[in-house]
């Protein structure tokens, strides 16, 4: 029995478990949102950006790691989907992109919205696609999506409009195998020779990334085999809860030093699941064994004593049972007590005293984290909001925390947010995004009022590009005056929007505003007047970057008095 091209990628999607496809509706797609009108087992989420719709469906497919789908129509429609689609490229989430095409016998006569998807995808995306007869698109259906959970990265599928809506007898085969890649084991002889180096060093530190999500509680319980302290990257910074005995917290900008110098000084680092880019931060002079279950990223970012290809999690259940136990914990006492002196100097922070005039962006970072559920996701944008969350949200253990991770895209939070909320509308996701990142796409909060997604957005507003403003200060320049800017009223916005919103403009008006906003029925905004003129804690800040901001500061000021 035939059905058409529309009617079978939509069934072949819910067999698999795609429950959204988020887009706009447009001409050579109206095939393929009929056939989900008329299925019905599939929600459509229109957004208000095709950016929106791929930065929901990267969202989606970051938190599950299961495939999530975006849609836009010929040409611009699908123009604009691709910089969302960088999300899934480089924080490596399965994602299928479908763009509309131009009939087929229009193609090659520069015809209305026309453009060549074959090279505008290429980038982005690890399989591309023109689907060129009905016939055809079943088979690659099932090549695009088991693409884009092999490379755990962006497929992209072109349907000229003359093909959509055109019927076949072809059936997508093998449906068994669209899914999640299987963990991958270790060589049994690289566990042997990783054993033998850890039971030879007197000190360990596990650096913990992404990788070792879904396996964490066996990583934890060889950091209490060895008496090792465990850092992480962001993205991993969810792993564990932040008071967990193992727990050091995070390495580089959005850490501390007390787990930037655990890896320095540890006798050798095992690096788990982790690609992490920050050269600088890892340690030049240790022994060095990663694992990880993509072979190529092995020994690229620190010289490693020894490389093993495999997924965490049977890696570490390997050398549970080959390593010898560690009696002696003076290095984990000792990186602990350093975490304990770095965690007041972070609590001093963000106190509230009754002198302050102006919230500090570390107050509102650590309240929200304080009052938000035990099982929320945070969405954290890019900026020096980034730098707030990551050093000052303590984390509990079951909640999560996603941002633009690889990508560090500012804007990208709320669409993110919406597709993460579509999943369960349930579930608290909060978005902490600064007031230069929520304008970017701040009509993606129609989509979240539009489709009851009840998310809440925190603004930390300080009218200006806040880490431009940081960079500029550090290479010792004044402020562009391009860093500043005058905004709208955001929870005025929110409330047009049929949403609501709120403000808090003083200390004082801190606590209540945000147990407002976390209180709201729906999607809630909360614009937030944080002072600009507060740094993050930076670990290991150089004397000479020091210098230069306090001349940046001086030429500033100089500037002011001169009046240009």
């Amino acid at each position: 029995m035939s059905a058409t091209v529309a009617e079978i990628l939509i069934d072949t999607l819910y067999q698999i478990g795609v429950r959204q496809i988020f887009g706009v509706v447009g001409d050579a797609l109206n095939p393929l949102t009929d056939a989900i009108r008329r299925d019905k087992r599939i929600e459509w989420i229109g957004v208000r950006h095709e950016e929106g719709a791929a930065l929901a469906a990267a969202g989606q497919a970051k938190l599950t790691g299961c495939l999530a789908v975006c849609c836009g129509t010929t040409g611009p429609g699908a123009n604009h989907l691709v910089a969302g689609l960088y999300e899934a490229r480089k924080d490596h989430a399965p994602v299928l992109a479908i763009s509309g095409g131009v009939p087929a016998a229009r193609r090659g006569t520069d015809y209305l919205q026309e453009n060549s998807p074959d090279l505008l995808f290429r980038d982005v995306a690890a399989y591309s696609q023109i689907v060129t007869s009905a016939d055809q698109a079943p088979a690659v259906f099932h090549q695009a999506i088991a693409q884009a959970y092999a490379q755990r990265g962006v497929a992209h599928l072109n349907l000229p409009a003359d093909i959509i809506g055109a019927r076949t007898s072809n059936t997508v085969p093998s449906l068994h195998t669209l899914r999640e890649r299987a963990e991958l084991a270790p060589p049994p002889s690289d566990i042997q020779a990783a054993a033998e180096l850890i039971n030879a060093a007197s000190s360990v530190a596990i650096f913990a990334g992404n990788g070792c999500r879904g396996a964490i509680d066996q990583v934890l319980a060889l950091a209490s085999k060895l008496q090792a302290p465990v850092m992480h990257t962001f993205r991993g910074k969810d792993l564990m809860a932040y008071d967990h005995p193992h727990w050091i917290g995070g390495v580089g900008l959005i850490g501390g030093a007390p787990g930037t110098d655990a890896l320095q000084a540890a006798e050798l680092m095992l690096m788990l699941g982790s690609d992490y880019p920050y050269s600088e931060f890892l340690p030049t002079k240790s022994k060095v064994i990663q694992i990880d279950e993509r072979g190529f990223v092995l020994g690229r970012r620190a010289p490693v004593t020894l490389g093993i290809t495999g997924s965490v999690g049977p890696s570490v259940r390997a050398l549970l049972e080959k390593v010898e136990g560690k009696t002696d914990g003076s290095f984990l006492q000792k990186v602990n007590g350093e975490r304990e002196r770095w965690n007041a100097k972070l609590d001093s922070a963000a106190d509230i005293k009754p002198q302050h005039k102006k919230i500090k962006p570390q107050s509102l970072a650590r309240t929200l984290s304080d009052l938000a559920d035990d099982d929320a996701t945070f969405v954290v944008d890019t900026g020096v909001v980034t730098l707030w969350c990551g050093n000052w949200i303590r984390q509990r253990g079951q909640q999560r925390i996603l941002a633009s991770f690889n990508n560090a895209a500012v804007g990208t939070s709320l669409g993110q947010a919406n597709g993460i909320q579509a999943l369960d509308r349930q579930r608290q996701v909060v978005v902490a995004v600064g007031d230069g990142g929520f304008t970017m796409l701040m009509g993606e909060f129609m989509t979240s009022v539009e489709h009851k997604l009840p998310l809440k957005v925190v603004v930390f507003n300080n009218r200006e590009w806040g880490l431009v403003h940081l960079e500029m200060e550090e290479a010792g320049m004044p402020a562009f005056e391009g860093s500043e800017f005058p905004n709208a009223d955001f929870a005025a916005f929110a409330r047009a929007c049929g949403g609501q919103g709120f403000t808090a403009r003083t200390p004082d008006e801190l606590q209540e505003s945000l147990q407002q906003l976390l209180a709201a029925p729906g999607p809630a905004v909360l614009d937030v007047f944080i002072d600009p003129s507060e740094l993050p804690v930076m670990p290991h800040i150089k004397m000479e970057q020091i210098w230069r901001f306090g001349l940046a500061k001086v030429r500033e000021s100089l500037i002011a008095m001169k009046g240009g």
